[in-house]
């Protein structure tokens, strides 16, 4: 394997991705003012602090698990390019036209990876953190999943077969992931002749609505042509209710990850035959020998916003310890070629248990007296580790 497979595997490449997330962390921010103001100025606000923090803190996550899954991030495609790839034109890839093409191949990708997400039970539990907030606005694009990469990088592999450069492919998907932040938002209506090609508000609504016409619908990241030469389209004609079946109803970032998993493993215990334990991880989400399934005992009309009393205090905590765990977090991506894996490590373990501690605040698990004592200790030991 030459030096610039192995550079591309562990993940660094003309620029380091990371970086590039680093700069857009104020620009998130940003955006999120800009809509909660437009809201509150209209009389729509779609935000409330507790679900807005519990959104951000998963994408906090799905950085930090960024850092050690490289390999399924862009090293195992780099590979299959290098190794496998039918021919490397990369002055055509270089080109304008090149670049248009490998965005919609990657959103062509994307489509079937998002699809089979809804419809299949271990994938659902790495994509499911997506959906789980019941208000939809900047916050809950920002809701990344942890997982999903490492169960999904598989099927962006056709591009790496054609001869897409990783470099390519990287900042491909980078363009249709920042294309679907304008997307989650409850304040743009239909847009006419828009909405029946490319993914809109209005069509990304039908998406995340657990309504039982909407269900399983509306896939396309950038385009929605995809779901409409698919058969999985719908149009958007009620109000959606938004969340998961079932809801998930904490604020506890770990449990939002780990908790259909949990879930999962119960039920392939609980099988009494191989067959059946396979068809529980691989046939719909839900899904039992006796045919059951969430989806079938989901009443839409008795959905109950999840939100629990809070203090304001709490709240005021709550923004200040995120902010904190934004500000480690960025340091963690912007120095992660310089630190070791310990340093790494340990970085990545106090952000963790910052979020952790953090959903448990504003769930009124723990009061905020144990919380900055737990934090304290932690960040102390962090301090003398990482000198």
């Amino acid at each position: 394997m030459n030096k610039e497979v192995l550079l591309l595997a562990s993940g660094g490449y003309k620029m380091d991705m990371h970086r590039i997330i680093v700069f857009a962390f104020p620009v998130f921010m940003l955006l999120i003012l800009a809509e909660w103001v437009y809201g509150w100025i209209t009389g729509h606000n779609t935000y409330r602090i507790n679900d807005a923090i519990s959104s951000l803190s998963q994408g906090l996550l799905s950085q930090v698990v960024a850092v050690f899954t490289r390999l399924f991030q862009i090293g195992l495609y780099t590979i299959v390019y290098h190794h496998l790839a039918i021919t490397q034109a990369e002055r055509f890839w270089a080109s304008w036209e090149g670049w248009i093409i490998a965005i919609i191949f990657f959103d062509f990708c994307d489509y079937w990876l998002h699809r089979m997400s809804h419809q299949s039970a271990i994938l659902w539990a790495a994509h499911v953190v997506h959906h789980q907030s019941q208000d939809f606005n900047f916050s809950t694009a920002l809701r990344q999943e942890s997982a999903y990469m490492i169960l999904g990088w598989a099927f962006y592999l056709p591009m790496a077969l054609v001869g897409v450069p990783p470099w390519n492919f990287g900042i491909a998907g980078l363009v249709v992931l920042l294309y679907q932040i304008w997307i989650h938002t409850e304040h743009i209506g239909k847009l006419g002749w828009f909405d029946r090609i490319f993914s809109s508000p209005s069509n990304h609504r039908v998406h995340h609505a657990i309504n039982d016409e909407y269900i399983n619908r509306n896939y396309g990241g950038m385009l929605v042509i995809w779901d409409r030469l698919f058969g999985t389209f719908a149009e958007e004609n009620m109000p959606c209710v938004f969340g998961t079946r079932p809801l998930l109803q904490s604020w506890d970032p770990i449990w939002a990850v780990a908790g259909i998993y949990w879930g999962l493993v119960k039920d392939v215990r609980s099988a009494v035959c191989l067959k059946n334990k396979m068809k529980i991880l691989f046939m719909p989400p839900g899904w039992k020998p006796q045919g059951q399934a969430y989806a079938g005992t989901f009443n839409v009309k008795r959905v109950k916003r999840y939100d629990p009393p809070v203090s304001r205090l709490t709240l005021w905590f709550g923004c200040i310890q995120f902010s904190g765990m934004i500000g480690a977090t960025a340091y963690l991506l912007w120095n992660v070629h310089q630190l070791s894996v310990p340093q790494s490590v340990g970085l990545a373990l106090f952000i963790v248990s910052g979020l952790w501690l953090l959903g448990a605040a504003i769930q009124g698990r723990l009061r905020l007296s144990k919380v900055v004592l737990i934090q304290s200790t932690f960040l102390a030991c962090l301090g003398l580790f990482l000198t």
